[in-house]
Formats: C-alpha cells, sequence, structure tokens
C-alpha cells in the first residue's frame, strides 16, 4: 500500500484507493467501457480479471472501446467468459477472434486514427467509465500513462466516471516519455504542430479533474508481451530486399541519405527489416510509427536511432526488462503519443514517412488483404496500416509467397477482401523477390507481381489466369474472370489445400 500511496501524489484521492474486486462490482450489464492499451501494453488487468470472476458467477456483457489490442489479463480473460458484447477497433486474443468469427461478439474494425475522434463526436453513444493503467497520479490529479497512450487521453476526458490502476511493476521512471495532446474537434481544430518525429506538443500526463476518479486500483502485473520468433531465413530475405530497394532509392536522389522517417507494423517480418538496419550503412535515422519494439532499442544502442515516436512501447519479454532496467537511456530516444497523433494522416504525409506493414494476401494488381480468412473469418483487424499506407511517402507491404507448407499461394489472381486498394500500394514483397509497382497500370502491374513475388510453383497458375483474362475481357484495365478467380477458396474450403497446378508440356 506504501508504494500505491507514493504513486498517488495527490493526498485527497488516496482514500479512493480499493481493491479490484470492489471496482468491478461498479460496472452495470451493457456499459462502454474505455480502456487504456495498446498491442499488449499498458492495458489494465487487476480489474479485467476480476471482472471476468464476477461474470462467471453472474453472466453479463460490456462493450470494451480501446486502443487496440491488449493482453490475456483483459480480452482473453473476458472473451473465456462470454462477457464483451462490442469489441472495438483491434484485438490479438484467439479467444476473442473465436468468439468473434462465431458471433458472440459484434467486432467494429475501423482504421486507428479515427476512433478517438469517434468517440468524442459520439457515434458510438457515450463513455460510461474510463478504465486505464497509469504509473502515477499527479498532485493535481493527472494521469501518468505507462507503456502505451492509445485512445485513453480522449476516453479520460469524454467519459463520467474514470478508475485507474496504479501499476508498480512499471518503474516510476517512465513519467516524461509521454506526450499527450489532444486535438480540437472541427470546426476549431488546428494544424497539428509536428515538424519533426521528437517535436513535443503536449503534456507529459492525460489531464483529469480528481473529481472523476472513482476508484484507485493497485496492480503489479508487467504487461505480457509475446516473445519474438529468431529471425528466419523468409524475413531475413525480405528484409536484405528492403534495404538494397532504400539503398538504390537513394542513389536516383528519390530518398535523403538519412532515409525518411520509418513505420513498422508489429511483428517478426518488421521487426528483422529494422533489425537490418543495425549493420547496414545509415545512420541518423528517425522513426514516426504506431509501436516501438525490440528492433529499435537496437538501433538505439548501434548510435544509429535518434528519436522513435509511437503511442505504444510493446517489446518482447525480454525487451521490456531490458527497457526498465536502462530507462532513463532509451527513454531519451522515445516519446508516446495519443494514436490518433501516431497514425494522424495530416503528420504522416507532412513528414513524408515510409510505410511497412504486413498483409494476409496480395492480388496479382497489388491490392491487399490484411483482415480476413478467406474473405469472412476476422483475424485482428486493419489497424493502422491504413492510416500509413495512405498518406505515407512509400507504402510497402509484405507477405510470405506461400503458406502452410506451399498448400496456399499469398499471391492471388483477386483478394476476396479488399483492405488497401491497389492505388495505396507502392511496393510488394515477398521472399521471392520486390514489385516496385509505382506508376504501373493495372496489367503492368499483374505482371510485375507475377514474376517477382508469386512462388515458382504457383507462377502457371497466374500467368495462365492472366494471359486468358486478357484475352476474354479484351484487354480490359484490370482483366478479372471473377468466378474463376474465386475458385482455388471453393477448392481450398472443399478439400483444405489449394495445390500449384503442374507445368504444361
Amino acid at each position: 500500500m506504501a508504494d500505491i500511496q507514493d504513486r498517488v501524489r495527490c493526498k485527497a484521492l488516496q482514500d479512493k484507493i480499493t481493491t479490484a474486486e470492489e471496482a468491478a462490482a461498479f460496472f452495470q450489464p451493457d456499459m462502454n467501457v474505455a480502456c487504456s492499451g495498446f498491442t499488449s501494453s499498458g492495458y489494465p488487468k487487476s480489474v479485467p480479471l476480476a471482472l471476468a470472476e464476477r461474470m462467471e458467477k453472474e453472466p453479463f456483457k460490456l462493450n470494451i472501446w480501446t486502443g487496440a489490442s491488449t493482453g490475456p489479463e483483459f480480452d482473453t480473460a473476458l472473451a473465456k467468459v462470454n462477457g464483451i458484447g462490442h469489441r472495438m477497433p483491434f484485438q490479438t486474443s484467439r479467444e476473442l477472434r473465436a468468439r468473434i468469427n462465431h458471433g458472440d461478439v459484434d467486432f467494429v474494425d475501423i482504421h486507428l486514427s479515427e476512433m478517438a475522434q469517434q468517440v468524442r463526436y459520439g457515434f458510438f453513444g457515450k463513455a460510461d467509465v474510463a478504465l486505464v493503467e497509469a504509473a502515477a497520479i499527479t498532485e493535481e490529479g493527472n494521469i501518468i500513462p505507462t507503456t502505451s497512450v492509445g485512445n485513453a487521453a480522449s476516453f479520460v476526458q469524454g467519459a463520467d466516471t474514470v478508475i485507474v490502476e496504479i501499476n508498480t511493476a512499471v518503474p516510476a521512471e517512465i513519467e516524461g516519455m509521454h506526450d499527450v495532446y489532444v486535438p480540437l474537434d472541427p470546426p476549431n481544430r488546428l494544424p497539428i504542430p509536428i515538424i519533426r518525429p521528437g517535436d513535443r506538443i503536449g503534456t507529459s500526463f492525460i489531464p483529469c479533474t480528481p473529481e472523476k476518479i472513482k476508484f484507485i486500483v493497485p496492480s503489479a502485473a508487467a504487461d505480457t508481451t509475446r516473445s519474438l520468433r529468431p529471425v528466419d531465413e523468409l524475413s531475413q530475405r525480405m528484409s536484405e530486399l528492403t534495404l538494397d530497394f532504400f539503398h538504390r532509392e537513394k542513389l536516383a536522389g528519390r530518398l535523403p541519405e538519412h532515409l525518411l522517417p520509418l513505420q513498422c507494423g508489429v511483428g517478426n517480418v518488421a521487426n528483422a527489416v529494422v533489425g537490418g538496419f543495425v549493420d547496414a550503412d545509415v545512420s541518423q535515422l528517425t522513426v514516426y510509427t504506431e509501436v516501438i519494439q525490440d528492433g529499435m532499442m537496437d538501433l538505439i544502442d548501434a548510435g544509429k536511432l535518434q528519436m522513435a515516436s509511437g503511442t505504444a512501447f510493446s517489446p518482447s519479454p525480454d525487451g521490456l526488462a531490458r527497457f526498465f532496467k536502462d530507462i532513463a537511456k532509451y527513454k531519451k530516444h522515445m516519446v508516446l503519443r495519443p494514436a490518433e497523433i501516431s497514425n494522424a494522416p495530416e503528420v504522416i504525409r507532412r513528414l513524408g514517412v515510409i510505410a511497412m506493414n504486413s498483409a494476409i494476401e496480395a492480388d496479382i494488381y497489388g491490392n491487399v488483404n490484411s483482415t480476413l480468412i478467406q474473405g469472412t473469418q476476422m483475424m485482428n483487424g486493419v489497424g493502422g496500416s491504413g492510416d500509413f499506407a495512405r498518406n505515407a511517402y512509400l507504402s510497402i507491404f509484405f507477405t510470405p509467397s506461400v503458406r502452410k507448407d506451399g498448400t496456399i499461394s499469398c499471391i492471388l489472381p483477386c483478394v476476396p477482401h479488399t483492405d488497401h486498394p491497389a492505388q495505396d500500394v507502392d511496393i510488394l514483397v515477398t521472399e521471392q523477390g520486390l514489385a516496385d509497382l509505382r506508376g504501373k497500370s493495372p496489367r503492368e502491374r499483374a505482371l510485375t507481381i507475377i514474376e517477382h513475388c508469386a512462388h515458382p510453383d504457383y507462377r502457371p497458375m497466374l500467368r495462365d489466369y492472366f494471359q486468358r483474362a486478357t484475352e476474354q475481357t479484351q484487354r480490359a484495365h484490370m482483366p478479372q474472370l471473377l468466378d474463376e478467380a474465386f475458385a482455388p477458396f471453393l477448392r481450398f474450403q472443399q478439400t483444405g489445400t489449394m495445390q500449384p497446378p503442374q507445368e504444361k508440356d
């Protein structure tokens, strides 16, 4: 308790320190609960677990809004007891995904940059409770976030009731790492005054009047982040192709010597690409992204990264321990902002961000599916990839050429669902090669993607399809034989395989 009181610097709030169970008893069925958390970072843990215990005995559902995904103590725990009615805007929990695809949870998939302002606009109704994790509460009652900001600032601003979890597993020294800026809404919105990734424009805390805070709950659980797999041959190859592309762009005068600010999606490929910069002939790099991962600490250690701006610090478990151990060093090179600022189209376009994101699959024309398996089953959500892809100086997407031991091609005649249209995809990379799609017509894109990105086993199928589609549509702008384009999916549903055809004699 002494540790908690030290963290609750507003003396008038210390009598609101209570148990997770008492806080959990406050919630009523169908409440809209707006929570901190972004990619398993900075999410509440004690109160959700207490809620799950209550729901197991007394079934009811809540509508959950966050910044992005949370950890197992939150999404997974509530999904296991079927305690979520609506969920937005992103998730990565296997149990929650199953509930969504079974119809138990209504999932709303939106671009992450839009979530906070749409909550402020009242599009989804009022937030009944803001549930946020904090490292401390200031003397004035303001909230110091932990490892993410996400949408917490707007949630606290809009909710009548605020419940704060004080997490003593996070060093108090994290204070000062955040830059909280909530823009005014139209017609009063002003330009976001960020000219360089490291510019600070807000406060180091989430503003909050003490009267809003109803409960303060102790917590001592670290974020349950995900371990990164060792860089495999496919990821390494995609990293090498990307770094070689950047080198050629610099020689051509299309990129400056120190590149432009980088954005990397979450995952092994993105981390491998960032890691590739450690040994590359680059310096004075900057990052303007959503999520800061292990590879960016490697760049700091190598003296190659000046500043990384994001909305969440989401490393591996080893990376989190590494950060906490030397927080004073790393904090100098990182700033965490609200998601609507880290993902702001205005800022992304102004800075000329190089966006690098992963895809489930792409088609021969460069349309990308990043959310739905076979066009129907939700994976995680679009996340912030659309915010960056639409507005980036360069928009790069990565996918392996095949999955499931080669039985499924990730380069298709036509994707069954499009999250990123061809107009938002400049570069497509698989372990087979890199397709530069800039300035190419759909037919030129198709030939480039087939020859550079498709797996050799599937190129005959794709060449044959494209040739017949071109002939039968009389060289249409984007030749498609739609019934045939989706035939591989029907075959997969029936047989569980998408075996490539044999080469014709």
